[in-house]
């Protein structure tokens, strides 16, 4: 399903919530806070960055998570911790792909 997602897909659901389910703790919520184009000039294909938003506490690590939405249903995305504010921590999906051969 990731393959036909695109920049376009996720900038409708700009600051709504996504849900990690973790094994033996409560769901987390994550909110959608920036989708960012990335794409260098020239390039064929298509690069993105999602941010999302998570609570101070607890810090996830970098890893594949699944994530449930209301509208776009269930993702596995490999999320990176990159930032720490006031309001909680920051996490990156980023996306690098290569225009399909015709």
């Amino acid at each position: 399903m990731l393959e036909h997602l695109t920049r376009a897909s996720f900038e409708p659901h700009l600051n709504t919530t996504f849900q990690i389910r973790r094994e033996q703790a409560d769901p987390l919520d994550l909110e959608l806070v920036e989708a960012t184009d990335k794409t260098p000039e020239g390039f064929t294909g298509e690069q993105f960055s999602l941010i999302f938003r998570g609570p101070a506490d607890p810090l996830l690590a970098q890893r594949i998570y699944t994530l449930e939405h209301a509208e776009m249903g269930t993702l596995t995305l490999f999320l990176v911790p990159v930032a720490q504010k006031k309001d909680g921590y920051r996490y990156e999906a980023y996306f690098n792909r290569a225009a399909p051969e015709e």
